[in-house]
């Protein structure tokens, strides 16, 4: 949330109030961040490089309440021998200021595994948290708010799975990686939404499972022959699009370019000018370099793709946010590095199940 100050204050930052629970969480596991944590020269000094990064989409009047965390998530991460994983929706100053890894979350777990640490701080959603744990089971994997879920994850269970496989004996289940481990155990393959097409081809089968996207499904069917038997989960920041919406904006200027991710619904694509993950979104503002931009997703991707682009393409914000990913903070963060909670445990052989599917998507290429 942003504080909102007078214009006295603007001109004298203010130090962020010391967190209680932080100065007891030091004193407990023994690692002591600085004396408080106040905007001071030092943490001017320390931190400048990284506003440079964000200081197009942060307010100057915000900076001095992020950068004293910033300065104390780098320096103790480093103690830990820590990685931390951002989401392509986290905030940008996490995802440009204390962030390791940014990506989907299939990249970062694949990236966070290869990584020489033995703490991964999960910047995201817990399904990312248990994936990551999935392709780095000896390493410590903290997500620092267990409570930030998926409407996507929750919609489905391994009992569902189970059910369906019932229901239809012999058809291949595929999962899109928004799933939990527990679903991930019971399914054949899992794909990403820039796989999900040549995950559903490679199994060779006249019908396919897919779950939980149907709008995901959907949109995968229109470009297959392959019939897909689809289950009605929905992300919640995806599903309130419309192509009524979009063609608003259309009409207001012609010119604009607009990306839609995949979980979005048909019509939302279909009015598109192109649809793909996050990361070829982010690609193809890269290396388009579109003038005016519609990012049709997460309203923060847009935040922290315009940091890296420089104002070389304006963005337009629907900005619908995803309530799940901004339970991840700043303070959360460090209280994560600090205490050591919250761990991710999977029972190891449901890991196993679960790993299984994961690969054999990875294998695919």
């Amino acid at each position: 949330m942003v504080q909102t100050l007078s214009s006295a204050a603007r001109s004298q930052p203010q130090a962020p109030q010391v967190l209680a629970p932080l100065s007891e969480a030091a004193r407990r596991f023994g690692v002591l961040p600085p004396p408080n944590l106040a905007w001071t020269p030092e943490v001017e000094r320390a931190t400048a490089h990284l506003y440079e990064k964000v200081k197009s989409i942060v307010p100057p009047v915000e900076w001095p309440f992020h950068a004293p965390y910033v300065k104390a998530i780098n320096e103790l991460k480093k103690e830990r021998n820590a990685v931390i994983l951002a989401h392509n929706y986290q905030t940008p100053e996490i995802y440009n200021c204390v962030a390791d890894v940014v990506g989907d979350s299939l990249q970062l777990a694949k990236l966070a595994a290869q990584a020489e640490a033995d703490v991964i701080v999960q910047g995201g959603v817990h399904f990312m948290a248990e994936t990551s744990k999935l392709l780095s089971p000896d390493k410590t994997v903290l997500i620092p708010d267990s409570k930030a879920g998926c409407s996507l994850a929750e919609s489905i269970t391994g009992a569902d799975v189970r059910a369906l496989r019932a229901k239809y004996p012999g058809v291949p289940v595929v999962a899109y990686v928004n799933t939990s481990a527990e679903v991930k155990a019971e399914v054949d393959i899992c794909c990403t939404s820039s796989n999900a097409l040549k995950v559903v081809e490679s199994l060779g089968s006249d019908r396919v499972i897919f779950l939980p996207d149907q709008y995901l499904a959907k949109n995968v069917q229109a470009q297959t022959k392959v019939k897909i038997i689809a289950w009605a989960g929905a992300c919640e920041v995806h599903e309130r699009f419309t192509a009524e919406e979009m063609l608003r904006y259309r009409a207001d200027d012609p010119s604009i370019t607009i990306i839609a991710h995949p979980e979005c619904p048909p019509e939302v694509v279909e009015v598109s000018d192109f649809a793909g993950s996050t990361a070829a979104m982010i690609d193809y503002v890269k290396t388009k370099q579109p003038k005016r931009v519609l990012l049709v997703t997460e309203c923060s991707m847009a935040d922290n793709v315009a940091a890296e682009t420089k104002g070389i393409t304006e963005f337009v914000r629907p900005c619908n946010l995803c309530p799940h990913m901004k339970r991840i903070t700043l303070p959360k963060i460090l209280d994560s590095l600090l205490t050591m909670r919250e761990e991710v445990v999977i029972d190891p052989a449901l890991a196993q199940r679960a790993r299984r599917s994961v690969q054999r998507m990875i294998d695919l290429g």
